[in-house]
């Protein structure tokens, strides 16, 4: 989606059971990618003692206090020939991808190291290669080496393309550019509570350059914020800076804003394009005890902020906090995070809630009359017209799933009401008459009405909008609709049968079953949200702890009759208990 170019580090070499080249076939076989080593490790876990440099034949080593000496030296003996080969597979692979290197590689006897880096650096910038590299970073062992292919092999700002739109007309792209000298545009991606400098913004900056106390301008609320601090986060030391330019990540001390806002100097109106937000899957209801109130208030007000993933809502029919996010492990993390950083003793977390959605079947046609008549002014609107599903091809592009369309064509309503129309029949499909979940894919039209010159008002249409979907809404045929999971599972094959197994019991439907390699085997299914619970231990039981799986939000579907029978059984069970 990004198009991140990658390195690939191996680190804990100096563990026991290390085998980098095992690691090599599992990130070809999983992820698909073109990895050759570039590094070869001299030593074996507790013996591990540097890196053999394959392009430049030269062994490091790393000595002193915490591997901070590096020292090059010859390759030992024993390794050479391994090195030579390696060598070979490397400059082979780069003169398949790069036409470049291909003519240097056969020209050249001895290939110039300048001439390798080159190659790597265009292929890894075209995503047809990663290098790899291997050390322990807890010793110091091959983190300088790192360091120096980051430099010598990523991207710099200069060599990507960073576009932007126009604040007034979001169809326009701006192109930004590396350059301090035009207006400062910069992007807020996360901010985080530092125990020293409080709230601090981490914010990447595209264009342009910002110095302490300049007056910048938050896109979302145009108003107007002053950077008084600016600090370079290093772990967890906190360093001052004066100025930042274009392609320098910093961090604003103070400055209150959510995640994913673009500033920008006030005078240049554009906002970055905002991060790939998927829709929250799975919900969990929360409390605390009256003493913990405002510290849960606040800690949820803060993960909202910092992870646009995370949401919290609250049901006004039963006092329930619903936080919802990606999954089981998201919300016990932020549950976790809550009891530990913001001492919620006595935080309770409630079963977790699937988003089911309602939509409708077929056309239904409505005509609805709201009148009422007090001591002064009455209510007085009528509306005409019909409901009915949004085919699946145009369902593409409705932010809230629902659609609403004026055809009037007379004055019988007068077009001012039409907004309160609108508002009352998306009010409406914001809680649905079977379950009480939201609607999406249905289309609201209106046809045609009646006002009264003294009694009608935008009240009363908005109402009469609502009345039309509570009089209407069960003859166009409404049905529940459950999130669907593309789940992709991988274990190894001896343990097929037991996988197979626990997808079936969960009404899984196998869409795929392949070899990943000769003993790895992934499976890939459609599963509903609501037995994926617990899904995790299950798993790692009937595979010895070896199976991972992966989910995300595929589509929504309507739900096996008896399943939502049950569930509109229980929500009416539900509603019939809170009116005693």
């Amino acid at each position: 989606r990004y198009e991140v170019p990658r390195i690939v580090f191996i680190n804990k070499m100096d563990r026991y059971g290390a085998d980098p080249f095992h690691v090599l076939g599992q990130i070809k076989q999983k992820l698909g990618l073109n990895v050759k080593p570039i590094q070869l490790p001299i030593g074996e876990e507790d013996n591990f003692a540097g890196v053999c440099d394959v392009i430049t034949r030269k062994a490091h080593y790393y000595e002193g206090d915490n591997g901070m000496t590096k020292r090059v030296d010859e390759v030992p003996a024993a390794l050479v020939e391994r090195v030579d080969t390696l060598r070979a597979e490397l400059f082979e692979t780069l003169a398949d991808l790069d036409d470049e290197f291909a003519e240097i590689f056969l020209e050249n006897e001895d290939v110039p190291v300048d001439a390798v880096h080159a190659a790597i650096r265009r292929t890894t910038l075209a995503r047809t290669f990663c290098p790899m590299l291997m050390g322990s970073a807890y010793k110091n062992k091959g983190v300088q080496d790192l360091l120096d292919a980051v430099c010598r092999y990523l991207p710099s700002p200069l060599d990507r393309t960073n576009k932007a739109m126009n604040a007034d007309d979001e169809t326009e792209e701006i192109i930004l550019e590396s350059d301090v000298t035009k207006p400062f545009v910069g992007y807020a991606f996360k901010i985080q509570d530092h125990p020293t400098a409080g709230q601090v913004t981490y914010m990447r900056i595209y264009q342009g350059m910002l110095t302490k106390g300049s007056a910048i301008t938050n896109m979302m609320t145009d108003k107007r914020v002053s950077a008084k601090r600016m600090v370079r986060m290093h772990s967890n030391e906190v360093k001052d800076v004066a100025s930042a330019g274009a392609g320098d990540i910093i961090a604003l001390a103070g400055v209150e804003c959510d995640s994913g806002v673009t500033f920008t100097d006030g005078k240049h109106r554009v906002t970055c394009s905002s991060m790939f937000v998927p829709e929250a899957v799975m919900s969990l209801s929360v409390s605390a005890g009256r003493e913990d109130q405002a510290r849960l208030q606040k800690a949820l007000r803060r993960f909202q902020r910092e992870d646009p993933t995370f949401r919290v809502d609250v049901k006004q029919e039963t006092n329930e906090t619903i936080i919802s996010g990606m999954g089981e492990l998201h919300l016990e993390i932020y549950c976790e995070r809550m009891k530990r950083e913001y001492k919620v003793e006595t935080l309770v977390t409630g079963e977790p809630k699937v988003n089911y959605r309602e939509t409708v079947t077929q056309k239904a046609t409505f005509e609805y009359l709201h009148k009422r008549q007090t001591g002064g002014r009455g209510q007085y609107g009528k509306v005409m017209g019909f409901f009915e599903p949004i085919p699946e091809e145009q369902q593409t592009g409705n932010a809230d799933g629902i659609e609403f369309v004026s055809r009037l064509t007379g004055n019988e309503i007068p077009p001012n009401y039409v907004p309160a129309i609108e508002k009352g029949f998306r009010t409406a499909t914001t809680k649905g008459l079977l379950t009480g979940n939201p609607l999406i894919h249905m289309r609201c039209v209106l046809e045609d009405g009646q006002a009264h010159e003294v009694d009608s008002s935008s009240e009363a249409f908005q109402a009469a909008a609502q009345g039309a979907f509570d009089n209407f809404y069960n003859e166009a045929g409404p049905v529940v609709l459950e999130p669907l999971m593309s789940v992709a599972v991988s274990f190894p094959s001896e343990f097929q049968a037991a996988a197979l197994q626990t997808m079936n019991g969960r009404e899984g439907s196998i869409q795929n079953t392949s070899a990943v390699s000769g003993d790895t085997t992934l499976v890939e299914a459609i599963v509903p949200l609501r037995r994926m619970f617990g899904y995790s231990s299950e798993l790692r039981s009937v595979t010895q702890g070896q199976g991972e799986f992966s989910m995300e939000f595929s589509r929504y579907e309507s739900m096996p009759s008896a399943k939502q029978d049950e569930h509109i059984a229980e929500y009416r069970k539900k509603l019939y208990e809170n009116r005693k």
